[in-house]
């Protein structure tokens, strides 16, 4: 299963200067609720933006893909060249944590999607691709202060 998780707030931002535009407890919680010892795939910017705050500790997920045009090799991820064949020809489950361009190739092959909705407006100069949601239907909603954590899946073709 294809599970994208991302936070945005109501422009659709999600980024800035490869860094949160936000500190939220609530959704670093959720975020590290559904990924940690999962298999994630990300950017090169998304990942040196995670080294860069983990600093000497270890990532937190079970085996982390690192999608990069250029061809390098990482201490503890698997570089992938190419998103879309990756996508296509894994059997495991993976959570996509970023950042846009990953996000963009990975929708159409998404069978569930983690949104946290932030109900602010925020400065940065990165946003979510425009996608089609009504393929999805809401399967679960929380609301807390400021903020909506829903789960999306993929409509069934009839």
């Amino acid at each position: 299963m294809i599970n994208l998780i991302w936070a945005m707030d109501e422009n659709w931002l999600i980024g800035q200067d490869n860094q949160l535009p936000w500190h939220i407890p609530a959704d670093l919680q959720y975020f590290k609720q559904h990924t940690h010892n999962k298999n994630v795939i990300m950017g090169e910017l998304t990942y040196q933006s995670l080294k860069a705050y983990y600093k000497t500790k270890p990532l937190p997920f079970n085996h982390i893909f690192v999608a990069n045009l250029d061809q390098k090799a990482y201490d503890d991820a698997t570089w992938i060249p190419d998103v879309v064949q990756f996508l296509k020809e894994t059997k495991d489950d993976l959570y996509v944590i970023g950042g846009k361009t990953i996000y963009q190739l990975s929708l159409p092959y998404a069978n569930r999607l983690y949104i946290t909705y932030i109900l602010n407006r925020y400065k940065g100069n990165v946003y979510f691709p425009t996608f089609d949601l009504s393929q999805f239907e809401v399967i679960d909603k929380r609301l807390e202060p400021g903020l909506i954590f829903t789960v999306y899946e993929r409509r069934k073709s009839l």
